[in-house]
């Protein structure tokens, strides 16, 4: 498999936290960042993400809000490292007085909250959420990675904890919750006097497709975290080993089932099998899924499909997720000769974007294929069509105005036919706006996914004449051994 000489940083990538990993299971840790003045939560609720509207401009961004905003919501302490009554610690236990694993920073009462980590300062003792914006905007427009990332590793290992959290005034920690359990009343309340609310800010939980347009670089790489492992942190409340209800360890990171707890009583059932050994869903699991473009041996046409799930006229890469025993390359064969009946060779890796909904890893490839082939899109039925497009009908769809603009109402689509329903007022608010959302210029012959998706990365690359290695558009040979 070639790779891309180049190094993207997509959309919803680049991270800027250091996630300290080794610190998650540290009560002590945990605790004492949550409430620090600089700490900022991420609000979800049933994985709808909390967007600020500004006052004047009515620009919408992710809102951040400080501990002080949301601290009602989170129970009582401690947070982190909670014992078997409300508001008592793990007790530590045994010659080596250590808590048990089935209690490392556990969380057993109130909403679910994962640590996300920490945005570390880049110039001396000044913390930047600035500088972290720009470098990531940096990396997304060059195509390169920023410069606060390029070793792909933190700025400082923190391994002791006191001097973490003596590091804390230049740090700023990030935490995200979903408040679908809350009572009504009680989040009605921190929302309206939240410090964002009093600067007369309009807060509001949106469709999380429709959100990536609310979000800059930084905030969307913060976000595509917070959104997986909320979700991961819903979406999974029972043990998949005994069926018993699961708690929340190590800051969010980890589930355990309840009945290892030390005062669990299991009388009358058989040990959970979790008990015992490593299990993949003890921890959070990402999907990996490959998303491709076959490129004629011309290199000037690319085919696409269009989804049967898809709204109106609307045309992207094909994509499938990975299956056992497969690896990339066998994967993004199968899927094009599964979708649309095509035989793709020379794979190529272009690079990979997070797609928290709710917890894949898109992995972008350029493969070669023959456009005189015929297609067929029957097999899997997954496609309602699929076609060779040429370079200047891509083009021409990427200068139309709407031709990669996609509306609220086009995302609350999609988000019916992949998403479970979801139990809010403001979403139906929400997507009764988005119906009365009409385009207002001329429609494109056809619509393709925007810049923040990976699939949008890919057709722009190569309809600018991007080096695909492969063709005419790179000048290698189309001929290659996969």
């Amino acid at each position: 498999m070639r790779t891309n000489p180049l190094s993207f940083v997509n959309f919803l990538g680049g991270s800027p936290l250091n996630r300290l990993s080794w610190l998650r299971s540290s009560p002590g840790f945990v605790n004492a960042v949550l409430p620090s003045r600089t700490s900022r939560w991420i609000v979800f609720n049933q994985g709808q993400p909390l967007i600020a509207s500004h006052p004047d401009t009515n620009r919408r961004s992710l809102a951040l809000l400080p501990t002080a905003d949301i601290q009602s919501l989170l129970g009582e302490t401690p947070y982190f490292g909670q014992g078997q009554l409300p508001g008592s610690s793990a007790e530590p236990e045994g010659e080596g007085g250590k808590v048990p694993s089935v209690l490392e920073a556990a969380r057993l009462r109130g909403l679910p909250v994962v640590f996300l980590g920490l945005l570390e300062p880049k110039h001396g003792a000044v913390a930047s959420e600035q500088v972290a914006k720009e470098d990531v905007k940096a990396s997304a427009e060059h195509g390169e990675p920023a410069p606060a990332q390029r070793s792909a590793l933190p700025t400082s290992d923190f391994t002791d904890p006191e001097r973490a959290i003596a590091q804390l005034a230049d740090c700023t920690p990030y935490f995200t919750l979903d408040v679908a359990d809350a009572e009504p009343g009680v989040l009605d309340e921190v929302l309206k006097n939240s410090a964002l609310a009093k600067e007369g800010h309009a807060l509001s939980f949106i469709e999380p497709r429709g959100a990536m347009s609310s979000l800059d670089p930084f905030t969307a790489g913060v976000f595509a975290e917070a959104r997986s492992m909320m979700d991961w942190n819903t979406r999974n409340r029972f043990c998949p080993g005994c069926g018993s209800a699961v708690h929340s360890l190590w800051a969010g990171w980890k589930l355990s089932c309840t009945s290892l707890l030390p005062w669990a009583d299991n009388t009358g059932k058989k040990p959970c099998p979790s008990g015992k050994g490593l299990h993949n869903f003890a921890h959070p699991r990402t999907d990996p899924v490959v998303i491709m473009l076959a490129v004629d041996e011309t290199g000037e046409k690319i085919l696409m499909g269009r989804n049967k799930k898809f709204p109106g006229k609307f045309y992207s890469a094909l994509a499938g997720f990975i299956e056992p025993g497969e690896a990339f390359e066998d994967a993004v064969k199968r899927e094009m000769w599964e979708e649309a009946g095509v035989r793709v060779w020379n794979v190529r890796y272009h690079s990979g974007q997070p797609w928290p909904y709710p917890a894949n890893l898109m992995v972008g490839f350029y493969a070669t294929a023959d456009s005189a082939a015929p297609i067929r899109t029957d097999l899997d039925n997954e496609l309602e069509d699929a076609r060779w497009f040429t370079r200047e009908e891509v083009r021409a769809v990427l200068a139309h105005p709407s031709g990669t603009n996609f509306t609220r109402r086009d995302y609350k689509q999609i988000a019916d036919e992949v998403d479970p329903p979801v139990k809010d007022q403001q979403q139906s608010k929400e997507a009764a706006s988005a119906h009365a959302i009409a385009p207002k210029d001329e429609e494109p012959p056809f619509r393709m996914p925007p810049m923040t998706a990976i699939a949008g990365v890919l057709i722009k690359h190569w309809a600018d004449g991007g080096s695909v290695d492969g063709g005419r558009v790179s000048g290698y040979s189309t001929k290659g051994n996969l």
